[in-house]
Protein backbone atom coordinates (compact mmCIF):
# COMPACT_ATOMS: atom_id res chain seq x y z
CA UNK A 1 0.00 0.00 0.00
CA UNK A 2 1.04 3.33 -0.67
CA UNK A 3 0.77 4.97 3.00
CA UNK A 4 1.11 2.78 6.45
CA UNK A 5 -0.86 4.85 8.71
CA UNK A 6 0.29 2.90 11.96
CA UNK A 7 2.71 5.20 14.34
CA UNK A 8 5.30 3.56 16.86
CA UNK A 9 2.59 4.17 19.23
CA UNK A 10 0.32 2.18 17.37
CA UNK A 11 2.46 -0.70 17.19
CA UNK A 12 3.21 -0.54 20.88
CA UNK A 13 0.00 -1.10 21.34
CA UNK A 14 -0.89 -3.60 18.79
CA UNK A 15 2.05 -5.80 20.61
CA UNK A 16 0.76 -5.38 24.13
CA UNK A 17 -2.51 -6.78 23.00
CA UNK A 18 -1.21 -9.83 21.54
CA UNK A 19 1.27 -9.73 24.62
CA UNK A 20 5.05 -9.78 22.60
CA UNK A 21 7.83 -7.88 23.04
CA UNK A 22 8.38 -7.63 18.85
CA UNK A 23 7.14 -7.80 15.85
CA UNK A 24 9.77 -10.92 15.37
CA UNK A 25 8.39 -12.58 18.28
CA UNK A 26 5.11 -12.83 15.87
CA UNK A 27 7.37 -15.26 13.77
CA UNK A 28 9.17 -17.58 16.78
CA UNK A 29 8.11 -20.89 15.14
CA UNK A 30 10.69 -20.04 12.20
CA UNK A 31 14.00 -22.15 12.98
CA UNK A 32 16.69 -20.02 14.16
CA UNK A 33 18.99 -21.45 12.01
CA UNK A 34 17.44 -20.51 8.38
CA UNK A 35 17.23 -16.57 10.15
CA UNK A 36 19.79 -14.11 9.11
CA UNK A 37 20.84 -10.86 10.42
CA UNK A 38 20.41 -8.45 7.59
CA UNK A 39 20.26 -8.83 3.65
CA UNK A 40 23.39 -7.72 1.68
CA UNK A 41 23.16 -5.46 -1.33
CA UNK A 42 20.24 -3.65 0.07
CA UNK A 43 21.42 0.07 0.90
CA UNK A 44 19.79 1.73 4.25
CA UNK A 45 15.99 3.43 3.78
CA UNK A 46 15.36 6.64 2.39
CA UNK A 47 12.73 9.45 3.10
CA UNK A 48 9.74 9.05 0.43
CA UNK A 49 10.77 12.53 -1.60
CA UNK A 50 14.52 10.62 -1.96
CA UNK A 51 12.48 7.80 -3.36
CA UNK A 52 10.14 9.06 -5.36
CA UNK A 53 13.25 11.44 -7.22
CA UNK A 54 15.23 8.04 -7.39
CA UNK A 55 11.80 6.45 -9.28
CA UNK A 56 11.67 9.19 -11.63
CA UNK A 57 15.25 9.12 -13.05
CA UNK A 58 15.46 5.54 -13.51
CA UNK A 59 11.87 5.53 -15.60
CA UNK A 60 13.36 8.31 -17.63
CA UNK A 61 16.40 6.22 -18.72
CA UNK A 62 13.54 3.91 -20.57
CA UNK A 63 13.25 4.60 -23.74
CA UNK A 64 9.58 3.86 -25.88
CA UNK A 65 10.41 2.81 -29.21
CA UNK A 66 8.42 1.96 -32.27
CA UNK A 67 7.96 -1.59 -32.03
CA UNK A 68 7.38 -4.64 -34.35
CA UNK A 69 8.11 -6.84 -31.51
CA UNK A 70 5.37 -9.84 -31.59
CA UNK A 71 6.29 -13.18 -30.83
CA UNK A 72 3.62 -14.06 -28.15
CA UNK A 73 3.43 -9.76 -26.80
CA UNK A 74 1.00 -7.94 -29.00
CA UNK A 75 0.79 -4.22 -28.52
CA UNK A 76 -3.35 -3.53 -29.50
CA UNK A 77 -4.81 -0.55 -28.83
CA UNK A 78 -6.85 -0.55 -25.33
CA UNK A 79 -10.12 1.52 -25.17
CA UNK A 80 -9.97 3.87 -22.27
CA UNK A 81 -13.35 2.85 -21.17
CA UNK A 82 -11.25 -1.02 -20.25
CA UNK A 83 -8.78 0.10 -17.25
CA UNK A 84 -11.32 2.85 -16.41
CA UNK A 85 -14.25 0.15 -15.48
CA UNK A 86 -11.82 -2.62 -14.65
CA UNK A 87 -9.63 -0.40 -11.79
CA UNK A 88 -12.82 0.25 -9.90
CA UNK A 89 -12.92 -0.89 -6.46
CA UNK A 90 -15.38 -3.26 -6.69
CA UNK A 91 -13.49 -5.05 -9.33
CA UNK A 92 -9.67 -4.08 -8.52
CA UNK A 93 -9.72 -5.83 -5.29
CA UNK A 94 -12.55 -8.21 -4.95
CA UNK A 95 -11.44 -11.39 -3.60
CA UNK A 96 -12.12 -14.75 -4.56
CA UNK A 97 -15.92 -15.24 -4.71
CA UNK A 98 -16.93 -18.25 -2.66
CA UNK A 99 -19.62 -16.37 -0.95
CA UNK A 100 -22.36 -15.60 -4.26
CA UNK A 101 -24.42 -13.62 -2.16
CA UNK A 102 -21.61 -11.49 -1.73
CA UNK A 103 -20.21 -11.16 -4.90
CA UNK A 104 -22.57 -11.19 -7.81
CA UNK A 105 -20.83 -8.58 -10.06
CA UNK A 106 -17.73 -10.71 -10.05
CA UNK A 107 -19.53 -13.81 -10.92
CA UNK A 108 -21.27 -12.24 -13.60
CA UNK A 109 -18.02 -11.06 -15.10
CA UNK A 110 -15.87 -14.18 -15.00
CA UNK A 111 -19.40 -15.77 -16.21
CA UNK A 112 -19.45 -13.51 -19.42
CA UNK A 113 -15.69 -14.22 -19.99
CA UNK A 114 -15.99 -17.91 -19.98
CA UNK A 115 -19.72 -17.06 -22.38
CA UNK A 116 -17.33 -14.77 -24.98
CA UNK A 117 -14.30 -17.44 -24.89
CA UNK A 118 -16.57 -20.74 -25.68
CA UNK A 119 -17.64 -18.55 -28.46
CA UNK A 120 -14.15 -17.27 -29.85
CA UNK A 121 -12.97 -20.72 -29.57
CA UNK A 122 -16.33 -22.77 -30.24
CA UNK A 123 -16.15 -25.07 -27.35
CA UNK A 124 -18.59 -25.90 -25.01
CA UNK A 125 -17.06 -24.69 -21.68
CA UNK A 126 -14.16 -22.41 -20.23
CA UNK A 127 -13.09 -21.85 -16.96
CA UNK A 128 -12.04 -19.03 -15.61
CA UNK A 129 -8.14 -18.32 -16.59
CA UNK A 130 -5.04 -19.42 -15.73
CA UNK A 131 -1.94 -17.53 -14.81
CA UNK A 132 -1.14 -17.55 -18.68
CA UNK A 133 -1.03 -19.12 -21.74
CA UNK A 134 1.79 -20.86 -21.24
CA UNK A 135 1.02 -22.80 -18.02
CA UNK A 136 -2.68 -23.18 -19.73
CA UNK A 137 -1.16 -25.10 -21.40
CA UNK A 138 1.04 -27.09 -19.29
CA UNK A 139 -2.23 -27.64 -17.47
CA UNK A 140 -4.34 -28.92 -20.54
CA UNK A 141 -1.48 -31.40 -21.40
CA UNK A 142 -1.85 -32.71 -17.73
CA UNK A 143 -5.47 -32.55 -18.01
CA UNK A 144 -5.36 -34.90 -21.07
CA UNK A 145 -3.13 -37.38 -19.76
CA UNK A 146 -5.94 -37.49 -16.72
CA UNK A 147 -8.71 -37.86 -18.77
CA UNK A 148 -7.16 -40.30 -21.58
CA UNK A 149 -7.31 -43.25 -19.66
CA UNK A 150 -6.97 -46.02 -22.56
CA UNK A 151 -3.70 -44.62 -23.45
CA UNK A 152 -0.69 -45.88 -21.30
CA UNK A 153 2.11 -44.23 -22.94
CA UNK A 154 1.63 -40.69 -21.39
CA UNK A 155 3.06 -39.30 -24.58
CA UNK A 156 2.62 -35.97 -26.15
CA UNK A 157 3.54 -34.91 -29.78
CA UNK A 158 4.74 -30.90 -29.65
CA UNK A 159 5.48 -29.25 -32.89
CA UNK A 160 8.87 -27.59 -32.72
CA UNK A 161 7.00 -24.26 -34.37
CA UNK A 162 5.20 -24.31 -30.84
CA UNK A 163 6.51 -21.09 -28.59
CA UNK A 164 9.75 -22.21 -27.58
CA UNK A 165 8.23 -20.56 -23.72
CA UNK A 166 5.33 -22.39 -24.09
CA UNK A 167 7.26 -25.46 -24.77
CA UNK A 168 10.32 -24.94 -21.94
CA UNK A 169 7.20 -24.16 -19.64
CA UNK A 170 5.40 -27.28 -21.04
CA UNK A 171 8.45 -29.83 -20.16
CA UNK A 172 9.11 -28.17 -16.85
CA UNK A 173 5.40 -29.09 -15.47
CA UNK A 174 4.90 -32.49 -16.96
CA UNK A 175 8.37 -34.04 -16.33
CA UNK A 176 8.45 -34.39 -12.98
CA UNK A 177 5.04 -36.41 -13.62
CA UNK A 178 6.57 -38.99 -15.74
CA UNK A 179 4.75 -37.17 -18.88
CA UNK A 180 6.41 -37.47 -22.47
CA UNK A 181 6.84 -34.75 -24.68
CA UNK A 182 7.82 -35.61 -28.20
CA UNK A 183 9.10 -32.74 -30.90
CA UNK A 184 7.80 -32.85 -34.13
CA UNK A 185 9.89 -31.37 -36.80
CA UNK A 186 8.65 -28.10 -38.77
CA UNK A 187 8.98 -28.09 -42.68
CA UNK A 188 12.32 -25.52 -43.12
CA UNK A 189 10.33 -24.34 -46.86
CA UNK A 190 6.30 -24.05 -45.46
CA UNK A 191 7.43 -22.79 -41.97
CA UNK A 192 4.61 -25.75 -40.49
CA UNK A 193 4.68 -29.22 -38.91
CA UNK A 194 6.21 -31.26 -41.30
CA UNK A 195 3.56 -34.17 -42.69
CA UNK A 196 6.97 -36.18 -43.00
CA UNK A 197 7.49 -36.15 -39.09
CA UNK A 198 3.95 -37.51 -38.53
CA UNK A 199 5.01 -41.33 -40.14
CA UNK A 200 6.96 -42.53 -37.11
CA UNK A 201 4.21 -42.11 -34.68
CA UNK A 202 2.01 -44.11 -37.20
CA UNK A 203 0.01 -47.04 -34.95
CA UNK A 204 1.64 -45.72 -32.19
CA UNK A 205 -0.20 -44.88 -28.12
CA UNK A 206 0.09 -41.44 -28.13
CA UNK A 207 -2.04 -39.52 -25.54
CA UNK A 208 -2.42 -36.43 -27.07
CA UNK A 209 -1.26 -33.73 -29.64
CA UNK A 210 -0.50 -30.34 -29.24
CA UNK A 211 -1.51 -28.33 -32.34
CA UNK A 212 -0.91 -24.10 -32.60
CA UNK A 213 -2.54 -21.85 -34.95
CA UNK A 214 -1.24 -19.54 -36.15
CA UNK A 215 2.49 -21.32 -34.66
CA UNK A 216 5.17 -19.63 -33.67
CA UNK A 217 6.67 -17.94 -36.61
CA UNK A 218 3.07 -17.08 -37.59
CA UNK A 219 2.88 -19.54 -40.48
CA UNK A 220 -0.93 -21.40 -40.29
CA UNK A 221 -0.52 -24.55 -39.57
CA UNK A 222 -2.56 -27.43 -41.92
CA UNK A 223 -5.04 -27.81 -38.34
CA UNK A 224 -7.84 -29.87 -39.87
CA UNK A 225 -5.32 -32.53 -41.08
CA UNK A 226 -3.53 -32.89 -38.18
CA UNK A 227 -6.49 -32.91 -36.15
CA UNK A 228 -7.81 -35.90 -38.02
CA UNK A 229 -4.69 -37.37 -38.07
CA UNK A 230 -4.62 -37.08 -34.21
CA UNK A 231 -7.85 -38.44 -33.63
CA UNK A 232 -7.22 -41.38 -36.00
CA UNK A 233 -4.22 -42.37 -33.82
CA UNK A 234 -6.47 -42.35 -30.80
CA UNK A 235 -5.08 -39.31 -29.41
CA UNK A 236 -6.76 -35.89 -28.09
CA UNK A 237 -6.13 -32.72 -29.71
CA UNK A 238 -4.92 -29.73 -27.63
CA UNK A 239 -5.49 -26.38 -29.66
CA UNK A 240 -3.00 -22.92 -28.92
CA UNK A 241 -4.77 -20.53 -30.12
CA UNK A 242 -4.09 -16.86 -30.20
CA UNK A 243 -7.42 -15.22 -29.36
CA UNK A 244 -7.39 -12.37 -32.07
CA UNK A 245 -6.60 -14.43 -34.78
CA UNK A 246 -10.41 -16.86 -34.27
CA UNK A 247 -12.37 -13.50 -35.86
CA UNK A 248 -10.58 -14.75 -38.69
CA UNK A 249 -9.77 -18.37 -38.48
CA UNK A 250 -12.40 -21.22 -38.13
CA UNK A 251 -12.14 -22.00 -34.45
CA UNK A 252 -10.59 -24.70 -33.14
CA UNK A 253 -14.14 -26.23 -32.23
CA UNK A 254 -14.60 -26.68 -36.06
CA UNK A 255 -11.19 -28.45 -36.82
CA UNK A 256 -11.36 -31.55 -39.00
CA UNK A 257 -14.19 -33.75 -38.64
CA UNK A 258 -14.41 -33.28 -34.70
CA UNK A 259 -12.82 -30.74 -33.48
CA UNK A 260 -10.06 -29.84 -30.87
CA UNK A 261 -10.63 -31.49 -27.50
CA UNK A 262 -8.89 -29.05 -25.54
CA UNK A 263 -7.93 -25.53 -25.99
CA UNK A 264 -6.07 -22.92 -24.98
CA UNK A 265 -4.21 -19.63 -25.37
CA UNK A 266 -3.14 -16.38 -23.77
CA UNK A 267 -5.28 -13.54 -23.38
CA UNK A 268 -3.42 -10.64 -23.32
CA UNK A 269 -4.09 -9.40 -26.81
CA UNK A 270 -7.55 -9.11 -25.39
CA UNK A 271 -7.44 -5.72 -23.26
CA UNK A 272 -3.79 -6.33 -21.23
CA UNK A 273 -0.93 -4.16 -21.88
CA UNK A 274 2.60 -5.14 -22.21
CA UNK A 275 3.12 -4.02 -18.88
CA UNK A 276 7.32 -5.35 -19.46
CA UNK A 277 6.03 -8.75 -19.49
CA UNK A 278 2.66 -9.27 -17.14
CA UNK A 279 0.61 -9.70 -15.51
CA UNK A 280 -1.19 -12.26 -18.22
CA UNK A 281 -3.66 -14.45 -18.05
CA UNK A 282 -3.88 -17.80 -19.94
CA UNK A 283 -7.52 -19.63 -21.42
CA UNK A 284 -8.84 -23.10 -21.35
CA UNK A 285 -11.83 -24.49 -23.25
CA UNK A 286 -12.97 -28.35 -23.26
CA UNK A 287 -15.45 -30.42 -24.57
CA UNK A 288 -18.44 -30.98 -21.71
CA UNK A 289 -17.59 -34.35 -21.59
CA UNK A 290 -14.17 -33.43 -20.27
CA UNK A 291 -15.18 -31.11 -17.96
CA UNK A 292 -14.58 -32.68 -14.42
CA UNK A 293 -10.82 -33.02 -15.64
CA UNK A 294 -10.72 -29.47 -16.33
CA UNK A 295 -8.57 -26.92 -13.89
CA UNK A 296 -9.54 -23.49 -12.74
CA UNK A 297 -12.22 -21.82 -11.53
CA UNK A 298 -16.14 -22.66 -13.43
CA UNK A 299 -18.61 -19.98 -12.67
CA UNK A 300 -22.50 -21.31 -13.56
CA UNK A 301 -25.66 -19.76 -13.86
CA UNK A 302 -28.36 -20.65 -11.76
CA UNK A 303 -31.37 -19.91 -10.33
CA UNK A 304 -32.16 -19.01 -6.62
CA UNK A 305 -35.89 -20.07 -4.39
CA UNK A 306 -37.33 -17.19 -6.20
CA UNK A 307 -36.74 -17.68 -9.62
CA UNK A 308 -34.26 -15.18 -10.24
CA UNK A 309 -30.87 -15.38 -12.15
CA UNK A 310 -27.96 -16.04 -9.97
CA UNK A 311 -23.73 -17.11 -10.49
CA UNK A 312 -22.10 -19.80 -8.77
CA UNK A 313 -18.86 -21.31 -8.54
CA UNK A 314 -19.48 -25.19 -9.70
CA UNK A 315 -18.48 -28.46 -10.65
CA UNK A 316 -15.23 -27.95 -8.05
CA UNK A 317 -14.45 -29.70 -5.39
CA UNK A 318 -13.38 -27.99 -2.60
CA UNK A 319 -9.71 -30.14 -2.66
CA UNK A 320 -9.14 -27.78 -5.27
CA UNK A 321 -8.49 -25.10 -2.65
CA UNK A 322 -7.74 -26.83 0.37
CA UNK A 323 -6.29 -30.35 0.12
CA UNK A 324 -3.79 -30.10 -2.47
CA UNK A 325 -2.74 -33.55 -2.98
CA UNK A 326 -6.09 -34.93 -3.12
CA UNK A 327 -6.91 -32.07 -6.27
CA UNK A 328 -7.21 -32.57 -9.95
CA UNK A 329 -5.15 -29.55 -10.31
CA UNK A 330 -3.28 -27.54 -7.85
CA UNK A 331 -4.29 -24.51 -9.96
CA UNK A 332 -7.18 -22.87 -8.55
CA UNK A 333 -5.73 -18.57 -8.42
CA UNK A 334 -7.00 -16.72 -11.63
CA UNK A 335 -5.78 -13.73 -12.79
CA UNK A 336 -9.34 -11.97 -11.86
CA UNK A 337 -8.15 -8.96 -12.62
CA UNK A 338 -7.27 -9.39 -16.40
CA UNK A 339 -10.08 -11.28 -17.13
CA UNK A 340 -12.62 -8.69 -15.64
CA UNK A 341 -10.07 -6.08 -18.29
CA UNK A 342 -10.63 -8.84 -21.17
CA UNK A 343 -14.52 -9.58 -21.05
CA UNK A 344 -14.67 -5.69 -20.96
CA UNK A 345 -12.37 -5.47 -24.24
CA UNK A 346 -14.35 -8.18 -25.96
CA UNK A 347 -17.98 -6.15 -25.11
CA UNK A 348 -16.62 -2.55 -26.49
CA UNK A 349 -15.39 -4.37 -29.49
CA UNK A 350 -17.86 -6.92 -30.45
CA UNK A 351 -17.44 -9.58 -33.02
CA UNK A 352 -17.25 -6.63 -35.86
CA UNK A 353 -14.49 -4.97 -33.79
CA UNK A 354 -12.18 -7.70 -32.96
CA UNK A 355 -12.99 -8.66 -37.05
CA UNK A 356 -11.34 -5.13 -37.66
CA UNK A 357 -8.31 -5.25 -35.82
CA UNK A 358 -7.63 -8.97 -37.22
CA UNK A 359 -8.27 -7.90 -40.55
CA UNK A 360 -6.03 -4.41 -39.98
CA UNK A 361 -3.24 -6.46 -37.86
CA UNK A 362 -2.65 -8.97 -40.74
CA UNK A 363 -2.44 -6.09 -43.16
CA UNK A 364 -0.57 -4.22 -41.77
CA UNK A 365 2.58 -7.07 -40.97
CA UNK A 366 1.51 -8.41 -45.20
CA UNK A 367 2.59 -4.80 -46.09
CA UNK A 368 5.80 -4.35 -43.47
CA UNK A 369 6.98 -7.57 -45.21
CA UNK A 370 6.34 -6.29 -48.82
CA UNK A 371 8.16 -3.09 -47.72
CA UNK A 372 11.32 -4.67 -46.29
CA UNK A 373 11.61 -7.42 -48.71
CA UNK A 374 12.29 -4.89 -51.33
CA UNK A 375 15.20 -3.94 -49.93
CA UNK A 376 18.00 -5.94 -51.22
CA UNK A 377 18.98 -9.16 -49.50
CA UNK A 378 15.86 -9.67 -47.43
CA UNK A 379 13.24 -12.21 -47.92
CA UNK A 380 10.47 -14.20 -46.40
CA UNK A 381 12.03 -16.94 -44.34
CA UNK A 382 8.63 -19.37 -45.21
CA UNK A 383 6.28 -19.70 -47.84
CA UNK A 384 3.40 -20.96 -45.91
CA UNK A 385 0.59 -18.54 -45.17
CA UNK A 386 0.36 -16.56 -42.25
CA UNK A 387 -1.25 -14.33 -39.69
CA UNK A 388 0.19 -11.61 -37.83
CA UNK A 389 3.79 -12.08 -37.88
CA UNK A 390 6.29 -12.83 -40.41
CA UNK A 391 9.85 -14.23 -40.39
CA UNK A 392 12.45 -12.70 -42.32
CA UNK A 393 15.78 -13.44 -43.51
CA UNK A 394 18.20 -10.89 -43.48
CA UNK A 395 22.06 -10.34 -45.33
CA UNK A 396 23.42 -9.58 -41.84
CA UNK A 397 23.43 -11.42 -38.52
CA UNK A 398 20.20 -10.35 -36.48
CA UNK A 399 21.47 -9.51 -33.60
CA UNK A 400 23.60 -6.32 -35.23
CA UNK A 401 20.87 -4.96 -37.40
CA UNK A 402 18.53 -5.22 -34.12
CA UNK A 403 20.90 -2.98 -32.30
CA UNK A 404 21.42 -0.87 -34.61
CA UNK A 405 17.50 -0.49 -34.94
CA UNK A 406 17.33 -0.23 -31.15
CA UNK A 407 19.66 2.92 -31.82
CA UNK A 408 17.52 4.38 -34.13
CA UNK A 409 14.38 3.85 -32.01
CA UNK A 410 12.92 0.82 -33.33
CA UNK A 411 12.01 -2.56 -31.94
CA UNK A 412 13.01 -4.52 -35.32
CA UNK A 413 11.81 -8.09 -33.76
CA UNK A 414 12.78 -11.08 -33.05
CA UNK A 415 16.27 -13.14 -33.48
CA UNK A 416 15.05 -16.38 -34.27
CA UNK A 417 18.40 -17.97 -33.68
CA UNK A 418 18.39 -17.78 -29.95
CA UNK A 419 15.92 -20.44 -30.42
CA UNK A 420 16.24 -22.49 -33.64
CA UNK A 421 20.33 -21.95 -34.80
CA UNK A 422 19.67 -23.09 -37.99
CA UNK A 423 17.71 -19.84 -38.19
CA UNK A 424 20.21 -17.51 -37.29
CA UNK A 425 19.97 -15.33 -40.25
CA UNK A 426 16.35 -15.23 -39.33
CA UNK A 427 14.29 -12.15 -37.48
CA UNK A 428 10.40 -12.53 -36.55
CA UNK A 429 8.43 -9.54 -37.26
CA UNK A 430 5.17 -8.25 -35.77
CA UNK A 431 2.66 -4.99 -36.90
CA UNK A 432 -0.64 -4.65 -35.38
CA UNK A 433 -3.24 -2.31 -35.77
CA UNK A 434 -1.67 -0.12 -34.09
CA UNK A 435 0.89 1.06 -37.02
CA UNK A 436 0.70 3.30 -39.71
CA UNK A 437 1.87 3.91 -43.00
CA UNK A 438 4.50 6.10 -41.65
CA UNK A 439 5.24 4.00 -39.29
CA UNK A 440 5.89 1.01 -41.49
CA UNK A 441 8.00 3.47 -44.03
CA UNK A 442 10.03 4.65 -41.47
CA UNK A 443 10.63 0.92 -40.18
CA UNK A 444 11.73 0.02 -44.03
CA UNK A 445 13.91 3.23 -44.20
CA UNK A 446 15.84 2.92 -41.18
CA UNK A 447 16.30 -0.76 -42.00
CA UNK A 448 17.52 -0.20 -45.46
CA UNK A 449 19.94 2.07 -44.50
CA UNK A 450 21.26 -0.02 -41.32
CA UNK A 451 21.87 -2.94 -43.89
CA UNK A 452 24.14 -0.29 -46.53
CA UNK A 453 26.18 0.54 -43.97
Amino acid sequence: MPFIPHTPEDVRQMLATLGVERIADLFDEIPAGLLREGVEGVPAGLPEARVMDEARLRAERDRVGLSFLGAGAYEHHIPAAVWQLATRGEFYTAYTPYQPEASQGTLQVIYEFQSMITALTAMEVANASLYDGASALGEAVLMAVRAHRRSKSRTVLVPQSLHPHWRAVLQALTAPQGIVVEALAYDTVQGCTDPRALAAWEGRDVTAVVIPQPNFFGVLEEVDALTDWAHELGALVVAAVNPVSLALLRPPGEWGQHGADIVVGEGQPLGVPLSSGGPYFGFLCTRKSLVRQMPGRLVGRTVDADGRPGFVLTLQAREQHIRRSKATSNICTNQGLMVTAATIHMALLGPEGLERVAVASHNNTQALAERLCAITGVERRFRGPGFHEVALRLPRPPAVVLQRLLEAGILGGLDLGSYYPELADTVLVCATETKTEADLHRYAEVLDRVLAQ
